[in-house]
Protein backbone atom coordinates (compact mmCIF):
# COMPACT_ATOMS: atom_id res chain seq x y z
CA UNK A 1 0.00 0.00 0.00
CA UNK A 2 1.14 3.36 -1.02
CA UNK A 3 2.14 6.00 2.36
CA UNK A 4 0.10 8.88 2.30
CA UNK A 5 1.46 11.63 1.12
CA UNK A 6 2.09 14.54 3.65
CA UNK A 7 0.78 18.13 2.84
CA UNK A 8 3.32 20.93 3.27
CA UNK A 9 2.58 22.88 6.57
CA UNK A 10 0.41 25.55 6.17
CA UNK A 11 0.19 26.53 9.29
CA UNK A 12 -2.03 26.24 12.38
CA UNK A 13 -5.64 27.86 12.51
CA UNK A 14 -7.77 29.69 15.30
CA UNK A 15 -9.77 26.60 15.54
CA UNK A 16 -6.84 24.56 16.69
CA UNK A 17 -6.59 26.69 19.99
CA UNK A 18 -10.17 26.22 20.68
CA UNK A 19 -10.08 22.84 20.11
CA UNK A 20 -7.04 22.77 22.27
CA UNK A 21 -9.09 24.64 25.44
CA UNK A 22 -11.96 22.25 24.63
CA UNK A 23 -10.08 19.18 25.63
CA UNK A 24 -8.94 21.06 28.56
CA UNK A 25 -12.71 21.94 30.04
CA UNK A 26 -14.29 19.15 28.42
CA UNK A 27 -11.85 16.23 29.02
CA UNK A 28 -13.79 13.04 28.15
CA UNK A 29 -14.74 10.86 25.37
CA UNK A 30 -18.17 11.94 25.15
CA UNK A 31 -16.52 15.38 24.02
CA UNK A 32 -13.63 14.10 22.13
CA UNK A 33 -15.38 11.66 19.55
CA UNK A 34 -17.81 13.90 17.70
CA UNK A 35 -14.65 15.54 17.33
CA UNK A 36 -12.54 13.43 16.22
CA UNK A 37 -12.65 14.73 12.40
CA UNK A 38 -11.69 18.19 13.73
CA UNK A 39 -8.88 16.79 16.21
CA UNK A 40 -7.15 15.23 13.01
CA UNK A 41 -7.52 18.70 10.30
CA UNK A 42 -6.67 21.52 12.86
CA UNK A 43 -4.28 19.64 15.63
CA UNK A 44 -3.11 16.27 14.31
CA UNK A 45 -2.31 16.80 10.48
CA UNK A 46 -0.68 20.50 10.96
CA UNK A 47 1.43 19.21 13.23
CA UNK A 48 2.13 15.90 11.24
CA UNK A 49 3.18 18.38 8.38
CA UNK A 50 5.64 20.86 10.41
CA UNK A 51 7.27 17.71 12.21
CA UNK A 52 8.17 16.81 8.45
CA UNK A 53 9.56 19.79 7.47
CA UNK A 54 10.93 19.87 10.38
CA UNK A 55 12.97 16.49 10.10
CA UNK A 56 13.71 17.42 6.73
CA UNK A 57 15.62 20.62 7.49
CA UNK A 58 17.51 18.68 10.54
CA UNK A 59 18.53 15.92 8.01
CA UNK A 60 20.22 18.01 5.65
CA UNK A 61 22.11 19.34 8.44
CA UNK A 62 22.82 16.15 10.72
CA UNK A 63 22.89 13.68 7.37
CA UNK A 64 24.60 10.96 9.89
CA UNK A 65 22.79 11.28 13.05
CA UNK A 66 20.06 9.01 11.99
CA UNK A 67 17.45 11.29 13.16
CA UNK A 68 13.59 9.95 13.02
CA UNK A 69 10.40 12.22 13.48
CA UNK A 70 7.36 11.76 15.63
CA UNK A 71 4.31 13.30 16.67
CA UNK A 72 2.96 12.76 19.95
CA UNK A 73 -0.55 10.85 20.63
CA UNK A 74 -3.64 12.63 22.03
CA UNK A 75 -4.39 10.30 23.92
CA UNK A 76 -3.20 9.89 27.72
CA UNK A 77 -2.07 6.26 28.74
CA UNK A 78 -4.88 4.44 30.53
CA UNK A 79 -2.56 3.14 33.07
CA UNK A 80 -1.81 6.92 34.35
CA UNK A 81 -4.73 8.99 34.12
CA UNK A 82 -4.50 9.59 38.30
CA UNK A 83 -7.70 10.95 37.88
CA UNK A 84 -7.44 12.97 34.52
CA UNK A 85 -9.36 13.08 31.37
CA UNK A 86 -8.52 10.72 28.75
CA UNK A 87 -6.83 13.13 26.47
CA UNK A 88 -4.09 15.70 26.14
CA UNK A 89 -4.45 19.21 26.12
CA UNK A 90 -1.17 19.46 24.17
CA UNK A 91 0.63 17.95 21.28
CA UNK A 92 4.65 17.68 20.15
CA UNK A 93 6.67 16.95 17.45
CA UNK A 94 9.77 15.84 18.08
CA UNK A 95 12.92 14.81 16.27
CA UNK A 96 15.68 12.69 17.50
CA UNK A 97 17.69 9.53 17.01
CA UNK A 98 16.76 6.07 17.68
CA UNK A 99 16.49 4.59 20.89
CA UNK A 100 14.81 2.54 23.96
CA UNK A 101 14.36 5.72 25.86
CA UNK A 102 14.44 9.12 23.77
CA UNK A 103 14.04 10.60 26.75
CA UNK A 104 17.71 10.13 28.00
CA UNK A 105 19.02 11.40 24.54
CA UNK A 106 19.46 14.79 22.95
CA UNK A 107 15.93 15.98 21.09
CA UNK A 108 14.46 18.77 19.23
CA UNK A 109 10.85 19.61 19.79
CA UNK A 110 7.71 22.13 19.35
CA UNK A 111 4.97 21.89 21.25
CA UNK A 112 1.72 23.54 21.36
CA UNK A 113 -0.80 23.98 24.26
CA UNK A 114 -4.17 26.03 25.29
CA UNK A 115 -1.61 28.47 26.58
CA UNK A 116 0.84 28.80 24.20
CA UNK A 117 3.65 27.15 22.45
CA UNK A 118 7.17 26.23 23.04
CA UNK A 119 10.26 24.82 21.01
CA UNK A 120 14.07 23.25 21.53
CA UNK A 121 16.30 21.32 22.57
CA UNK A 122 16.89 18.85 25.40
CA UNK A 123 17.15 16.14 27.74
CA UNK A 124 13.91 15.18 29.42
CA UNK A 125 14.37 12.33 31.88
CA UNK A 126 18.13 11.30 31.18
CA UNK A 127 19.93 8.52 33.37
CA UNK A 128 22.41 9.56 36.07
CA UNK A 129 24.81 8.07 34.14
CA UNK A 130 24.25 10.31 31.24
CA UNK A 131 24.31 13.39 33.35
CA UNK A 132 27.77 11.78 34.60
CA UNK A 133 29.17 11.91 31.59
CA UNK A 134 28.13 14.90 30.81
CA UNK A 135 29.69 17.06 33.57
CA UNK A 136 33.26 14.72 33.00
CA UNK A 137 33.18 16.20 29.32
CA UNK A 138 32.67 19.46 30.54
CA UNK A 139 35.22 18.94 33.45
CA UNK A 140 37.94 17.92 30.84
CA UNK A 141 36.99 20.87 28.67
CA UNK A 142 35.67 23.84 30.35
CA UNK A 143 35.95 26.03 27.87
CA UNK A 144 33.90 24.22 25.22
CA UNK A 145 30.91 24.48 27.47
CA UNK A 146 31.65 28.21 29.32
CA UNK A 147 31.88 29.21 25.09
CA UNK A 148 28.27 27.41 24.57
CA UNK A 149 26.81 29.07 27.90
CA UNK A 150 27.13 32.40 26.70
CA UNK A 151 26.43 31.91 23.54
CA UNK A 152 22.81 31.03 25.14
CA UNK A 153 23.03 33.87 27.72
CA UNK A 154 22.87 36.47 25.22
CA UNK A 155 20.21 34.57 23.14
CA UNK A 156 17.11 36.89 23.22
CA UNK A 157 15.10 33.41 22.04
CA UNK A 158 16.18 30.63 24.22
CA UNK A 159 17.02 30.21 27.81
CA UNK A 160 18.08 27.40 30.11
CA UNK A 161 15.84 25.58 31.96
CA UNK A 162 16.91 22.45 34.43
CA UNK A 163 15.35 20.33 36.88
CA UNK A 164 18.13 20.61 39.98
CA UNK A 165 19.67 17.92 41.99
CA UNK A 166 18.82 18.67 45.78
CA UNK A 167 22.23 19.40 45.80
CA UNK A 168 25.05 19.37 42.99
CA UNK A 169 26.73 16.85 42.54
CA UNK A 170 30.44 17.54 42.04
CA UNK A 171 32.06 21.38 42.14
CA UNK A 172 31.62 23.46 38.93
CA UNK A 173 34.54 24.21 37.07
CA UNK A 174 33.20 28.18 37.05
CA UNK A 175 30.28 29.92 37.98
CA UNK A 176 29.03 30.05 34.48
CA UNK A 177 28.56 26.75 34.47
CA UNK A 178 27.27 25.82 37.88
CA UNK A 179 23.88 25.04 36.44
CA UNK A 180 25.11 22.22 34.52
CA UNK A 181 26.05 20.77 37.40
CA UNK A 182 22.58 21.24 39.44
CA UNK A 183 21.12 19.91 36.61
CA UNK A 184 18.68 16.66 36.65
CA UNK A 185 17.21 17.22 33.38
CA UNK A 186 18.01 19.97 31.18
CA UNK A 187 16.65 21.58 27.95
CA UNK A 188 17.02 24.60 26.25
CA UNK A 189 14.12 26.66 24.90
CA UNK A 190 11.38 29.36 23.91
CA UNK A 191 8.01 30.13 25.33
CA UNK A 192 5.86 32.12 23.72
CA UNK A 193 1.37 32.73 23.72
CA UNK A 194 -0.52 31.90 20.93
CA UNK A 195 0.22 34.60 17.99
CA UNK A 196 -0.55 35.17 14.31
CA UNK A 197 2.76 33.24 13.57
CA UNK A 198 1.40 30.21 14.07
CA UNK A 199 -1.30 30.38 11.78
CA UNK A 200 1.49 30.58 8.82
CA UNK A 201 4.27 29.23 6.79
CA UNK A 202 6.27 32.05 8.84
CA UNK A 203 6.44 29.63 11.91
CA UNK A 204 8.58 26.63 9.65
CA UNK A 205 11.67 29.64 8.90
CA UNK A 206 11.52 30.42 12.70
CA UNK A 207 11.84 26.90 13.92
CA UNK A 208 14.62 26.48 11.66
CA UNK A 209 16.55 29.43 12.48
CA UNK A 210 15.91 28.40 16.47
CA UNK A 211 17.00 24.80 15.48
CA UNK A 212 20.12 25.64 13.68
CA UNK A 213 20.80 27.82 16.88
CA UNK A 214 21.14 25.11 18.63
CA UNK A 215 23.02 22.38 16.25
CA UNK A 216 26.48 23.08 18.64
CA UNK A 217 24.63 22.17 21.48
CA UNK A 218 23.09 19.25 19.58
CA UNK A 219 26.80 18.05 18.74
CA UNK A 220 27.72 18.33 22.02
CA UNK A 221 25.34 16.41 23.58
CA UNK A 222 25.75 13.81 21.14
CA UNK A 223 29.15 13.84 21.90
CA UNK A 224 28.34 12.89 25.60
CA UNK A 225 26.86 9.57 24.37
CA UNK A 226 30.60 8.39 23.42
CA UNK A 227 32.14 9.35 27.02
CA UNK A 228 33.32 6.28 29.15
CA UNK A 229 30.63 5.57 32.26
CA UNK A 230 32.23 7.43 35.12
CA UNK A 231 29.84 5.90 37.93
Amino acid sequence: MAQKKIEPFHGFSPETVEFLWGIRFNNSREWFQPRKEQYLDCLYNPMLALSNELYEYLQKKRPDAALLRKVSRIYRDARRLFGRGPYKDHLWLSVEQPSDDWTGKPTYWFEVSPDGWSYGLGYWQPPPATMAKLRAKIDRDPAAMEKLTRRINRSKEFSLDIVEYKRPKSPPPSDLLAPWYRAKSVTIIHEEPWTELLYGRELVDRLETGYKFLLPFFDYLQAVEAEPETL
